[in-house]
């Protein structure tokens, strides 16, 4: 494929925004792919392979359309362990591409000496690196190829790339959030703590669609996927060390959409980690050691009170700011204060002034009172009147309120929410 055949914004991206580091595909690729499944890798020789396995299995004449792209990835400080892994995985990748009947696998050095990540730079840069790189072997002829994000301890189903290419014929968004289930751990202290933290986190996707947020997707990494222009019009994959993955998604949302994908389950890894200063390994590996008090849920009040807010913006929405901030005054006045700190007030007339329009305008708020905010906000009522509570605290009153039947323990309740959100 020439230069001529890469769209304007596409080669605009890659000439001021994709990473100039030294990194480089493993070998020469002279075919052009209709979607990349890109994996960073760090010290994965052990679930490397499995999760290849999983994914050699999907349908032949879709493995054929995708490019896949390991990025092995590792900083200079990196443990000696870890180094280790990353020189065994790079020798083994050749014999694993052979093994799995992979035609279409390649690789990214990002371990060896003068390739390793900067200080203090990991997983979101290891995504970036590869996202961008297989942004130049995409077919954009008559097509909007697809980027999808994968780990190499996350296993597929044999109807991934089925469900992917298929919801993605057909939807308006740009960006897609894959269903997920964590796999079962190796004990039952492991299995306790990963059905605690996996509950957290769809109790809170959970609260956010009560209240009514545009947000109210995951926002797991290894179950994300976007088409190629939805990927440049959010500025590409951030660099940060963990949560790039909520970033990224709330970037694609407002600028693209995002939407929840169905047809199949992604299966991450329930072990413990500390590579990363937050996320599930780290949730585990506190639990594990801290005890279950280590992970409380948010109080089912707060949610209520996002919902107060949102539906008094869709009510008051051609309002002055002053009557909104009152308004929330009367909601909550945590809430009014957190949206004076914000900075309410002059983000409200600017909305007003350069939007016209309702839906143009409400697209703008919710770009403005996006993920990042209303997760700040709600980390702000928590500390201002609603503590944290235990899994039954939060879980039994926003189940009950859309008119579900409770089950009683963490796994029965995580059974439902899953069957809710997809992801059985």
């Amino acid at each position: 494929m020439s230069d001529k055949d890469v769209p304007f914004h596409i080669s605009a991206y890659l000439t001021k925004r994709a990473d100039g580091g030294p990194w480089k595909v493993s070998e020469g690729i002279s075919s052009r792919f209709s979607g990349a499944i890109v994996i960073p890798s760090l010290a994965e020789a052990e679930n490397l392979p499995l999760t290849l396995e999983s994914l050699s299995l999907n349908r032949a004449d879709l493995l054929d359309q995708h490019l896949i792209l390991i990025v092995v990835n590792g900083r200079a400080d990196a443990t000696g362990p870890e180094t280790v892994d990353n020189i065994h995985t790079l020798k083994m990748l050749p014999l694993w591409k052979q093994q799995y009947r992979l035609k279409n696998l390649y690789w990214v050095d990002a371990a060896s000496p003068g390739y390793e990540l900067p200080h203090k730079q990991g997983v979101g840069l290891a995504r970036k690196i590869g996202l961008d790189l297989a942004l130049r072997y995409l077919d954009f002829r008559d097509k909007d190829p697809l980027l999808i994000c994968l780990d190499a301890d996350t296993y597929v189903q044999p109807d991934y790339l089925t469900a992917i290419t298929q919801h993605f014929s057909c939807a308006a968004a740009g960006g897609a959030s894959l269903p997920y289930r964590h796999r079962p751990a190796a004990d039952a202290a492991g299995q306790s703590a990963i059905d605690r933290y996996e509950l957290f986190l769809r109790v809170y996707v959970l609260g956010l669609k009560q209240a009514g947020s545009p947000y109210a997707f995951h926002t797991v990494g290894s179950a994300m996927a976007c088409r190629a222009s939805a990927y440049v019009a959010s500025g590409g994959m951030n660099r940060r060390l963990a949560g790039e993955d909520f970033y990224f998604l709330q970037q694609v949302h407002k600028t693209s959409g995002v939407l929840p994908l169905t047809g199949t389950v992604v299966h991450p890894s329930p072990r413990a980690s500390h590579r990363v200063p937050f996320g599930t390994g780290r949730a585990v590996g506190d639990i594990l050691t801290g005890g279950e008090h280590k992970l409380l849920f948010y109080h089912p009040d707060i949610f209520t009170i996002v919902g107060k807010w949102l539906a008094c913006v869709e009510e008051h929405g051609g309002k002055d700011a002053s009557l909104l901030l009152n308004r929330a005054l009367l909601v909550s006045p945590v809430l009014h204060g957190y949206l004076e700190q914000a900075g309410f007030y002059n983000a409200w007339d600017n909305l007003k002034k350069n939007n016209r329009g309702a839906a143009p305008f409400k697209a703008a708020f919710h770009g403005w009172f996006d993920a990042f905010r209303t997760m700040r906000l709600i980390h702000e009522l928590s500390d201002g009147g609603y503590p944290r509570v235990e899994p039954e605290a939060a879980v039994v009153p926003l189940l009950e309120s859309s008119g579900h039947t409770v089950p009683v323990s963490v796994g029965e309740q995580l059974g439902l929410l899953r069957r809710l959100q997809g992801a059985l």
